[in-house]
């Protein structure tokens, strides 16, 4: 048994899939990285709320929320954008190719 995480994979399968490891290791980074962009996007929304309470003045549970909500976002964002490069980064270790981005189609 390879361990990954907290999670067991059988030998065979860890065999058959030689880059499990590194895509573990990355989606793991990913979900770091979107969990620090949670905390420090809520807390600067925060923090810039409360320096401009003077010129936009609302209760103390709307900052909370609005503070939340702004963090929540940047999380996603950072997280949906890190996980599609550990996508792109298992499509090239167990095939030897990038995927095809079809947004930059050069055409000559």
């Amino acid at each position: 048994m390879v361990n990954l995480g907290l999670s067991r994979v059988d030998d065979a399968v860890a065999a058959k899939h030689p880059g499990l490891r590194e895509y573990a290791a990355c989606q793991s980074s990913a979900f770091v990285k979107g969990i620090f962009t949670f905390v420090t996007g809520t807390g600067a929304t925060f923090g810039l709320q409360m320096f401009l309470q003077r010129k936009f003045p609302y209760p103390f549970q709307w900052k909370v929320l609005v503070a939340v909500v702004t963090g929540s976002v940047a999380s996603y964002w950072v997280t949906r954008v890190e996980s599609h490069r550990c996508s792109n980064l298992w499509l090239f270790l167990e095939t030897g190719r990038l995927p095809k981005d079809l947004g930059t189609d050069q055409r000559s």
